[in-house]
């Protein structure tokens, strides 16, 4: 059994690559994944994650498969649709979601036209799905400085995004940080997604932020355990997809996404705050 486990990292390069590479990215977007699912915005980092698309897929009509232009167009694209999603919800009668939706539809259509132009089906499925077994060094420097930007940051602005979280309106009436806790927030959720996109695509690479974030809440209420049991799911998950896809012969990005979506329906039941937690209680009560 041990064998199994441990065999395909020590063997191969590749599989210590990628397992290296999600790790960090656990350590780095789950945290983000928390605050965003504290702030009730799920969705949104959704629709961002496919806002990046353009940018990157300009960046691959440019220079092909190369990270920096990719990296770099992805994060453009990503704070452009934050930025006009937010713009529009202010300065019209549309709700932010609404806008943020039809900013992420277009977007998603826009870039997979881009890479249509120039490259084949193989070069859409890097691009949406990602490839974490072809993660390099220069990948994983990339994502190992946008994880030490996520931490510091995290650590920064901590307080502030706590207080966000539980009353945006307060933090506004007695600090004048407001508006930057929430700017910044924003830039860490597209970095983070960009970062995740070198490994999952852009359609996957919101699952490695969220689904964590969500098992975790039905095991505490407390934002730093919460975060950590986050961090936790994600490299036990990512490490669980990345043997399944090695086993099975499996993609990896959807091993990995699967794995994590297995984990969140698990605390769903057995969750100190799951269904079954509920219905016991209830139970007690009921017999008391």
């Amino acid at each position: 059994m041990i064998d199994l486990l441990v065999s395909p990292f020590v063997e191969f390069a590749f599989m210590r690559r990628a397992l290296l590479g999600v790790v960090l990215l656990s350590i780095s977007s789950c945290p983000v994944g928390v605050f965003l699912m504290l702030r009730r915005m799920s969705l949104a980092g959704d629709a961002m994650a496919h806002a990046i698309l353009p940018g990157a897929a300009t960046g691959f009509l440019l220079f092909g498969l190369a990270i920096v232009p990719m990296t770099v167009g992805g994060l453009i694209a990503g704070v452009l649709v934050a930025l006009g999603a937010g713009a529009v919800s202010r300065l019209t009668v549309q709700k932010e979601d609404a806008s943020m939706a039809a900013f992420y539809l277009i977007s998603l259509a826009v870039g997979v036209l881009i890479v249509s132009l120039r490259g084949s089906s193989v070069d859409l499925m890097h691009v949406l799905f990602g490839s974490v077994l072809a993660l390099n060094d220069e990948a994983l420097t990339l994502i190992a400085g946008i994880s030490i930007a996520t931490l510091a940051a995290l650590l920064l602005l901590w307080r502030g995004l706590i207080a966000e979280c539980l009353d945006p309106l307060f933090l506004r009436s007695v600090s004048g940080i407001g508006p930057l806790v929430h700017f910044v927030f924003l830039g860490l959720v597209v970095l983070n997604l960009v970062g995740g996109f070198q490994a999952l695509g852009t359609l996957l690479s919101v699952g490695l932020m969220m689904l964590p974030a969500a098992a975790a809440r039905f095991w505490t209420a407390r934002v730093d355990t919460m975060c950590l049991l986050a961090i936790a799911i994600g490299i036990a998950s990512s490490t669980a997809g990345l043997l399944l896809s090695y086993h099975f012969t499996l993609p990896s990005g959807p091993a990995i996404i699967l794995s994590a979506g297995l984990v969140y329906f698990v605390s769903i039941l057995f969750g100190g705050r799951g269904i079954l937690r509920v219905l016991v209680t209830r139970h007690r009560h009921r017999t008391a």
